[in-house]
C-alpha cells in the first residue's frame, strides 16, 4: 500500500494537481485549494493509502511548493 500526503493548509490552490491528477485531487469550490479525495485528515494533513500511485506522483511532482508526498 502506498499513502498519499496533503499538507492542505499550505496548499496556494495554483490547480497544478488537480490538472495533471484529476482522479485523486480536485480543487474545493468553498476555498479555492486542492483536495485529496476520499482522503482522511489527521492533524490537519490529509492521507490517502491506495493501491496504485496512478498519477499522484506526477502530481507531487508539479506541486510548486512540494506539499504533496509519497510515502511506500
Amino acid at each position: 500500500m502506498k499513502k498519499i500526503i496533503h499538507e492542505r493548509d499550505k496548499c496556494i490552490g495554483c490547480g497544478a494537481c488537480a490538472s495533471v491528477c484529476p482522479e485523486i485531487f480536485e480543487m474545493s469550490g468553498k476555498d479555492g485549494l486542492a483536495v485529496l479525495k476520499n482522503s482522511q485528515e489527521k492533524n490537519g494533513v490529509f492521507e490517502l493509502e491506495i493501491e496504485e500511485l496512478r498519477c499522484a506522483k506526477e502530481a507531487a511532482d508539479v506541486c510548486p511548493i512540494r506539499i504533496i508526498k509519497i510515502e511506500n
